[in-house]
């Protein structure tokens, strides 16, 4: 069995421009709540992440970044350059690997794949749960108190690469 330690991960957060009146007001994150009943009940803050899911063997951060996203949320990435993002570490050890790509999405169109758990525990009674309970656009504020602690310097990243300093 692997370590949690030497997983990996890859997700990508989506993001799209935001205007008013013709002018630019900032941008806005997607960002995902886990299904299934263990995190029925978990707050807010903290628990969102950007769509991701493990690394295969053979596999690049990219095209596993690709795959879980549209495992997750049920439609491909948009077409569009990446950016990357770089590297976190979760409280776990797993290391996550993040990359942005522009695009817009109707979140009311997210499908989940789903998992398969015994539920209630101890059951023996297996229960099919979505992936992903649900995908909400978020402010980069927002974001930032919403998203796994380890997670949000994904949007500071990402806010940082579309600086126009740059």
């Amino acid at each position: 069995m692997t370590s949690t330690s030497s997983r990996r991960s890859a997700g990508i957060l989506l993001y799209r421009r935001t205007s008013a009146d013709g002018a630019d007001t900032g941008v806005e994150v997607l960002l995902v709540f886990p299904g299934g009943p263990i995190w029925a009940r978990k707050p807010d803050a903290g628990s969102w992440s950007l769509p991701k899911g493990l690394v295969e063997p053979g596999e690049d951060e990219w095209s596993a970044a690709r795959r879980e996203y549209a495992e997750e949320i049920g439609s491909p990435v948009p077409d569009g350059p990446p950016i990357e993002l770089g590297e976190v570490t979760l409280k776990s050890g797993k290391r996550v690997t993040g990359f942005a790509v522009e695009g817009d999405l109707d979140v009311a169109t997210v499908v989940s794949n789903t998992f398969e758990l015994m539920w209630p525990p101890r059951s023996g009674r297996m229960q099919a749960f979505p992936e992903i309970d649900r995908a909400e656009w978020c402010s980069t504020d927002l974001a930032r108190t919403r998203l796994n602690p380890a997670q949000a310097p994904f949007v500071d990243r990402l806010l940082e690469a579309l600086s126009p300093s740059r």
